[in-house]
């Protein structure tokens, strides 16, 4: 198989959806919708860990609150999930004070004091160690990751791995403005899930 040059992108190298939690001043959660993430090494007083490394893009008030809290949680955005997560990703909290009045059921986390989201089947609890500034609207958070809590049907070993992750309906920002799902299903381009949310 040839391959020719392409515009320089991600599409075909899938990455996973994550909404984002943070408190705002007065103790309210704010989510917002992200994707470039993926897993690093970390040291921490406790010896080598596991990390991840966020990269958010633009001015945000996520953003903005992260640098202010220093901890946020990390929700696995799951199908049933899509909607709000699009609408979280599509209008700007400081733009849209009311942003938030769309609400998933929230939980305090298990480890920090974050906001989680208990419709996500996965979330992790991460503590900034270092925030890298790359360029203009382009930081990278290198975080410790302090705790991953999940549904307890996935830790059951029992059950065959691939049908424990195809259970969890994950969705992925594929290329071109989509989403897709772990399968390889077709969810819409960016902005078509949130009008479901106008519905009801």
């Amino acid at each position: 198989m040839s391959k020719k040059l392409a515009n320089i992108g991600n599409s075909f190298c899938p990455q996973a959806l994550f909404l984002y939690g943070t408190k705002k001043d007065d103790g309210t959660p704010d989510f917002g919708l992200f994707c470039w993430f993926s897993y690093i090494n970390t040291m921490t007083e406790k010896g080598p860990g596991m990390g991840v490394m966020c990269c958010i893009g633009e001015d945000k008030l996520t953003k903005d609150l992260i640098r202010k809290n220093g901890v946020f949680s990390a929700n696995l955005v799951t199908e049933d999930l899509l909607p709000l997560a699009d609408y979280y990703g599509n209008v700007s909290g400081r733009e849209n004070p009311d942003k938030m009045r769309h609400m998933p059921t929230v939980e305090n986390g298990l480890v920090l004091d974050v906001p989680t989201i208990a419709e996500s089947p996965v979330t992790l609890e991460l503590r900034v160690q270092k925030e890298i500034h790359m360029a203009e609207g382009s930081d990278v958070f290198l975080c410790e990751i302090s705790g991953v809590s999940m549904k307890e049907e996935l830790m059951n070993q029992a059950v065959p791995f691939i049908d424990r992750y195809l259970s969890v309906m994950p969705v992925l920002a594929g290329g071109e403005f989509r989403y897709v799902t772990a399968d390889g299903r077709d969810m819409g381009h960016w902005g078509e899930p949130m009008q479901e949310l106008a519905e009801k």
